[in-house]
């Protein structure tokens, strides 16, 4: 159409209220969420959070899902650490956030191993009366991949000097 200008509405944060009523976050639960949204990053963020989480509890499934990513998204660290705590044992309900939360605990896991991996092999070592020069000891503590520390740490067990347990050439 000549002359037509598309104008949409846009709802500016502060039009947002607060909601931190739990009585009020039940009667609408979506405007709970949307409070959360606009205002979960401010120092109201644990505020909001707490009021909003009962009333997203008696909702269907299938919402509540949504509104549970949909509020923790929305919080600042410190509200998520707070929303975390009033809901143990929560699993996420979307396919991005479950894909993300299980390669975080992988990762976490793989950190673990590499940790406890270099430290059995320090001991080891120390155990055996092998010197570890500076060098040789940030090699081993930059190593990330733990099939190497493994095999690496099978070696300690047998090797009669250093070069024999990091593959160097002697």
């Amino acid at each position: 159409m000549p002359g037509f200008v598309l104008r949409p509405p846009v709802l500016r944060r502060s039009n947002v209220p607060v909601v931190t009523d739990p009585a009020e976050a039940v009667r609408r639960p979506e405007l709970g969420v949307l409070s959360a949204m606009a205002h979960g990053e401010t120092e109201q963020g644990a505020t909001i959070a707490s009021a909003v989480l009962p009333a997203i509890e008696g909702l269907d499934d299938e919402r509540a899902r949504l509104y549970y990513d949909l509020l923790y998204n929305s919080l600042n660290e410190a509200a998520r650490r707070a929303l975390e705590a009033m809901m143990k044992g929560y699993e996420y309900q979307s396919d991005f956030a479950k894909k993300y939360v299980a390669q975080g605990r992988d990762e976490g896991r793989i950190e673990g191993r590499i940790e406890e991996a270099v430290r059995a092999l320090l001991s080891v070592l120390r155990a055996r009366g092998i010197a570890v020069p500076d060098a040789a000891r940030e090699r081993i503590v930059a190593q990330k991949d733990p099939e190497r520390l493994e095999r690496w740490l099978e070696k300690a067990a047998t090797a009669a000097a250093l070069a024999d347990v990091l593959d160097d050439p002697s």
